[in-house]
């Protein structure tokens, strides 16, 4: 269950699916918060499997989330650097996956990103080349990295040389 979605017996038959069990989560989704709290994203990034040992107050500013704030079904990140940005930290709960969350969570990310004036969106991944291809990612070499992503500690230290290094033009 997400927050009401369900998925059980009643929403068996495309046509229930479509109308009455995709509204809470529609509702979710239209429910992107900015600037998680720094204990809820560490608990929920830690919780995931992810770095946080360089996360600051100042990069909760460029956060967003779904879910209750003090336990978040969805988050993600951006380091804006000028035209360039980082994307970092995306996570979505167990329970919440393959309902279209980190899909609604990147857009919303990359939306933020070009109207702060970023031109490119940067990350690096372990496990979702093929979630982030989908979305218009493409692979780089790491060299290929403008200083101010190499320069991040999740870029020159957090994430190893083997982690997919992908952008994308806005």
């Amino acid at each position: 269950m997400l927050d009401g979605l369900r998925v059980g017996a009643a929403c068996e038959n495309r046509q229930t699916r479509r109308s009455s069990c995709l509204r809470p989560l529609m509702h979710e989704l239209s429910m992107i918060r900015a600037r998680p709290s720094r204990s809820a994203a560490v608990a929920f990034l830690e919780g995931e499997g992810l770095p946080v040992t360089d996360l600051i107050d100042e990069h909760l500013e460029q956060f967003f989330f779904v879910g209750s704030e003090d336990a978040p079904s969805g988050l993600v990140g951006l380091e804006i650097f000028g035209t360039d940005a980082l994307l970092r930290s995306l996570a979505v709960a167990a329970s919440a996956r393959s309902q279209g969350l980190g899909t609604a969570l990147v857009k919303h990310a990359e939306d933020h990103a070009s109207a702060q004036g970023v031109r490119t969106i940067y990350l690096l991944t372990m496990t979702a080349q093929t979630f982030f291809e989908r979305r218009g990612y493409r692979r780089a070499e790491r060299i290929q990295a403008p200083p101010s992503i190499q320069s991040t500690r999740e870029f020159a230290s957090l994430c190893p040389a083997s982690a997919a290094f992908m952008s994308k033009q806005l």
